[in-house]
């Protein structure tokens, strides 16, 4: 039996020590971490490293269930996949037990907080967009693309995928730049 632990952060300015040193303590052999969204559980190749290679006996170590998924349904997916392998999820922070009816019933509250505080956030930033658009500060990104040297190729000859090729760009955004342009 070995005790797996996981790490994560949502972007490169945070940082993992924390997690890195409770998970240690807690006694797991293996650690592995990563830098990337809770949002989903598509692009962590850690976790899914884990969900492939842990066996029966095994235990997923995690500090807070937020650190696994953000979401419930991702979060009842992981247990799943831990349940169907033989291995069990412990976190060092929350008193999460699998095994039992009101241990599997306070885990799915943990993950039904942790969507709605992600849900929450994104509510706040839309807010915040809409406000700095009010006000005229908010312009968005900046363009990457030229409208006018996309019409100069155009006037060339040149179609949109040649376009699309030569400024390394995807085939939409020519037409959407050419779309730009008054007929």
């Amino acid at each position: 039996m070995a005790a797996i632990g996981y790490g994560r952060v949502s972007s490169t300015g945070q940082d993992l020590t924390v997690q890195l040193q409770a998970l240690k303590a807690a006694g797991c052999t293996i650690v592995r971490a990563e830098k990337v969204s809770g949002t989903s559980t598509q692009g962590r190749a850690e976790l899914a490293s884990i969900l492939e290679f842990i066996r029966e006996g095994d235990e997923l170590v995690v500090t807070r269930v937020d650190r696994l998924a953000r979401s419930i349904g991702d979060l009842q997916d992981i247990v799943r996949a831990l349940k169907a392998r033989g291995a069990t999820l412990r976190a060092t922070e929350q008193p999460i037990d699998t095994s039992t009816a009101a241990g599997k019933c306070f885990l799915d509250m943990l993950g039904v907080f942790a969507e709605f505080e992600t849900n929450l956030r994104r509510e706040r930033q839309m807010e915040g967009i809409a406000k700095a658009k009010a006000a005229g500060v908010y312009k968005g990104r900046p363009a990457t693309i030229d409208p006018e040297k996309v019409r100069e190729l155009r006037a060339q000859g040149m179609g949109a995928s040649e376009i699309a090729k030569a400024l390394k760009i995807g085939r939409a955004s020519v037409y959407r730049a050419l779309d730009g342009q008054a007929s």
